[in-house]
């Protein structure tokens, strides 16, 4: 079975994870300081803060962008669930706005209108978090502006696209938000087995984030509540979590950063080689915008919807598994999961999201995928078109 994705792991990787093993730190020490300022330095932001997961990240952003109770949040329903639950964490209400039909991440012109529609200013959102979705950044610049005259955060679930980039600028320089969150799952651009990471410009949102990570405790001087000195003293000011990186996590980090470049390079290349070898077949193929550099965390095609009026997905996606294509969907609608419905949200709230997770396959995309893998998939793909015609 070819994967859709999977992690690549070298020797310098496994050196510096046995000197982690061998040191006096394996949970919280120098490393994972060095890991934060290394992913600023990459990324152009001001401040970053490691987290055991990108899920970990989106929570404490939300807490530290000052999502309360019964305010709303909004996000895409094309994503993992963790882009909604965050907020749900801070018992917020969340909505859904519908994608692009060419794109597949939110639809400014959509998140336009429906933001227009709202006659109560209290259902206007507190956050707004635009996915990138596959690896390609959302419109943020026109989100921007929408956030200037609506007066709503904008945290950038980046979880797709460290190392792309959007109109000239590194996705997570956070130019066009309050905050970005990157996650280091295996199957993302680098790893750290678990891991995530939020990078925000605002001293005041990293303070808050440093101290949800760590139990709401903090350890600067400066912060104290209480006129003390003492270098063993600490305070809990705030009701946090133990969202902590440890060193082993962070010493992978630092390693693989140092090949993300290596890494999206050849996901572009492989990305090229099926736009080639697919643009024959009934597939709708990616759609990148001129202006955005794409980190290929998927390659997602959708069959043609004429063709799926003849033959079932299911067939057209187990067939092409028992022949040893480890094809995926991203994604199923969050808000049709049975946990959304019971909040409301039915069938028709986001069509274009809708349609699109009936006809969307992802195939095949790694750093180490090889060629003749590569035109095996595509030989397999294009077989299952002519045994079904």
């Amino acid at each position: 079975m070819i994967p859709y994705g999977r992690q690549s792991i070298g020797r310098q990787d496994i050196k510096n994870l046995n000197k982690v093993l061998k040191s006096n730190w394996l949970t919280q020490g120098p490393l994972v300081e060095k890991f934060e300022r290394e992913i600023c330095k990459f990324v152009g932001a001001k401040y970053a803060v490691a987290t055991n997961s990108a899920s970990s990240a989106l929570h404490i952003s939300c807490l530290a962008l000052g999502l309360k109770s019964n305010q709303y949040f909004w996000t895409v329903p094309n994503s993992f669930v963790a882009s909604a639950n965050c907020g749900l964490h801070c018992k917020a209400k969340v909505d859904f706005v519908d994608i692009d039909k060419d794109t597949w991440n939110l639809s400014p012109e959509i998140l336009k209108n429906k933001l227009k529609k709202i006659k109560n200013k209290k259902k206007i959102p507190k956050i707004i978090i635009p996915v990138h979705f596959s690896g390609q950044s959302t419109e943020q610049k026109e989100i921007k502006n929408l956030s200037k005259k609506y007066k709503f955060k904008i945290l950038e679930d980046a979880s797709h696209s460290l190392g792309g980039m959007y109109k000239g600028e590194k996705i997570g320089s956070c130019k066009w938000s309050d905050v970005t969150v990157f996650s280091f799952h295996p199957v993302k651009t680098i790893t750290t087995a678990e891991g995530g990471m939020a990078v925000t410009n605002n001293k005041k949102i990293y303070k808050e984030l440093l101290k949800l990570r760590n139990n709401g405790i903090t350890k600067d001087i400066g912060d104290f509540e209480k006129k003390i000195k003492s270098i063993w003293y600490y305070e809990q000011q705030s009701l946090g979590f133990n969202y902590r990186m440890n060193e082993l996590e962070a010493s992978l980090g630092l390693t693989q950063l140092k090949r993300i470049k290596k890494f999206i390079k050849e996901r572009n290349l492989i990305s090229k080689r099926y736009m080639s070898l697919l643009k024959d077949t009934p597939l709708q193929l990616p759609s990148i915008r001129r202006y955005n550099y794409s980190t290929f965390h998927l390659f997602v095609v959708r069959f043609k919807s004429k063709l799926l009026k003849k033959y079932s997905y299911d067939k057209f996606f187990n067939y092409i598994r028992k022949l040893g294509v480890g094809i995926n969907l991203h994604y199923l609608p969050i808000h049709l999961q049975p946990y959304f419905r019971n909040l409301g949200f039915k069938e028709n709230y986001c069509v274009n999201a809708e349609q699109f997770s009936k006809e969307a396959i992802s195939l095949p995309i790694y750093y180490g995928l090889k060629i003749k893998e590569q035109k095996k998939v595509v030989k397999i793909i294009k077989d299952t078109f002519n045994n079904f015609k």
